[in-house]
């Protein structure tokens, strides 16, 4: 079975892997005999149905989860049961792709308008005038050197 990133775009089962091993934390003597951690390896570079611009958002958004080899590694343990921790995996992995399917915004250069430059020189001059003003009343000898 596939993973559905969006109605157009699925993950084949063939990019996946899936690992399972023991997991700490609670669930008591169970833990010590089932594995219900699970281990998410998505294959990058096998990969066709991401377009080429989502791939390489993919890569820099998966950061430290990204491999030397171009996979991209998750771990669920958080959860008692395997499917859940399954189910976690999954989910992380496809909130990482939708993010890196929404394609940012280019900025476009903007410059402030006539009326925001002029406030600014006037706010300027304002507080130019008060800091001379302070200075010849420090110079008038009001004892404040």
């Amino acid at each position: 079975m596939a993973l559905e990133i969006t109605p157009h775009i699925a993950i084949p089962d063939d990019e996946l892997e899936w690992k399972y091993i023991r997991a700490s934390g609670p669930g008591g003597q169970n833990v010590n005999k089932v594995s219900s951690a699970v281990q998410l390896r998505f294959l990058l570079p096998l990969n066709t149905s991401l377009p080429a611009a989502a791939r390489n958002r993919l890569r820099v958004l998966a950061g430290q989860k990204l491999n030397d080899d171009g996979t991209i590694l998750f771990a669920a343990r958080s959860e008692r049961s395997q499917e859940q921790n399954r189910r976690a995996a999954a989910v992380r992995l496809t909130a990482l792709i939708r993010a890196a399917m929404i394609e940012p915004k280019m900025r476009k250069k903007t410059r402030p308008t006539k009326s925001s430059q002029e406030r600014r020189i006037e706010s300027k001059k304002r507080r130019g005038s008060t800091k001379q003003a302070r200075a010849s009343q420090r110079r008038g000898g009001h004892g404040w050197d």
